[in-house]
């Protein structure tokens, strides 16, 4: 490994690690602290299926990655092993552990990073589970469908969930993936950012939830409905601009601008440009290296503060441990929403993202009166949808 990654997989197994071994024993609500703004027992309910479903957002391309030196694929079969273990432990009515699919709103959210975080997984944590822990998780996805999702970023988790249920072979809703879709793409306001919600406010949701989920819910429903297909060629414009806007809120030192809501996810906000990482997707204007450096610059910013309790456990905090940070809905749990930067470990070592030199960031490269290029924007309009009867038949008209 080279140094760079040898250091991402050991924050980010320092990170996982009290979450999926403490669930792989099933004893992770006998361990895991509760530290929230709220009661503790109105988070208490919530916060262990937020533990697990967003460390497994960001953990499993990992845990499905090839071609790794024996040292590091040592330790991916072990935790491979372990999370099928937690995900059993989670999902089993019959558990100490089962977590709570159906009591609040709050399960929506988590369902969808846990179905999110299979399918970053197809082999180690779909095709290896036991046809037993499949129909578990079957049963607690469709639990979760008792709950009404609210009208902004919280329809793309309903269309997540049903994705989640139709690769592991279960009855699935259309209805919830065709109104997520839609619905977003009114939201869409232009330079590549959809606001959340009918009202747009500036925050990192973009990369939390609404690019990422929207982009792989169509790459895996596309191809079952022209419907859904022809959002496809937009929503990839709109995904590599947000990803090029993401690389330049890289400051030279690795921080970036604190703003918005939920901002105890820390590092969890460059989900989207990690993702795009990972897809090979980025900007033709900027390189795997360059986003590699700035990544690892702004890990590096975030890991020297004190981050942890004296446990392993993540502290509520934006650079370090910093309560006032955290809304009514954050608790531990929340705080692993962090794992979704190293999404870029299910590289294997001789990809370009982590073989090529190092390379400045755009801000860096600016600050230091480096070259650069201009930034354009992307004008682009909102998608024309097919509403039209005879089209519609024309292109096969039926799920």
């Amino acid at each position: 490994m080279s140094d760079e990654r040898s250091y991402w997989l050991e924050t980010m197994l320092k990170i996982a690690d009290p979450v999926i071994s403490a669930l792989a024993e099933g004893r992770l609500k006998k361990d895991m602290p509760v530290e929230c703004k709220a009661e503790r027992q109105t988070r208490e309910k919530f916060t262990y299926l937020e533990a697990l479903g967003r460390t497994l957002c960001g953990f499993a391309p990992w845990l499905d990655c090839k071609g790794l030196s024996r040292e590091e694929e040592e330790k991916r079969v072990r935790y491979a092993d372990l999370t099928r273990k937690a995900i059993d432990n989670a999902t089993n009515p019959a558990s100490a552990d089962v977590m709570n699919f159906s009591e609040g709103i709050q399960p929506i959210c988590d369902a969808a990073f846990f179905a999110h975080g299979l399918l970053r997984a197809p082999v180690e944590l779909m095709e290896k589970l036991e046809p037993r822990v499949k129909k578990n998780i079957i049963d607690r996805l469709i639990e979760v469908r008792s709950r009404k999702p609210g009208y902004n970023n919280f329809l793309l988790f309903a269309a997540m969930i049903e994705a989640a249920i139709y690769k592991l072979g279960g009855i699935w809703d259309p209805m919830r993936v065709d109104y997520a879709i839609r619905t977003h793409e009114t939201w869409y306001k232009g330079d590549g950012v959809y606001s959340d919600g009918p009202e747009y406010c500036w925050n990192y949701y973009n990369s939390f939830v609404i690019q990422p989920m929207y982009v792989d819910i169509l790459a895996l429903f596309g191809p079952v409905d022209p419907d859904w297909e022809q959002y496809i060629p937009a929503a990839h414009k709109r995904a590599k601009r947000y990803a090029a806007i993401q690389e330049r809120l890289i400051n030279p030192d690795g921080s970036f601008p604190p703003v918005g809501r939920s901002l105890a996810y820390r590092f969890g906000a460059f989900q989207h440009l990690s993702q795009m990482a990972l897809q090979h997707s980025l900007p033709d204007v900027i390189t795997p290296a360059q986003v590699r450096s700035g990544l690892t610059a702004m890990i590096k910013r975030v890991m020297a503060a004190d981050t942890f309790d004296a446990k392993g456990w993540l502290r509520i905090g934006f650079c370090g441990a910093q309560p006032g940070v955290g809304e009514v809905y954050i608790s531990t749990g929340s705080l692993y929403l962090c794992m979704a930067v190293f999404l870029p470990l299910g590289l294997p070592p001789q990809d370009d993202f982590w073989a090529s030199p190092a390379m400045d960031w755009t801000s860096r490269r600016m600050w230091s009166g480096g070259a650069c290029d201009i930034d354009e924007a992307l004008h682009f309009t909102k998608h024309k949808t097919i509403y039209d009867h005879d089209t519609y038949l024309a292109h096969g008209g039926q799920h």
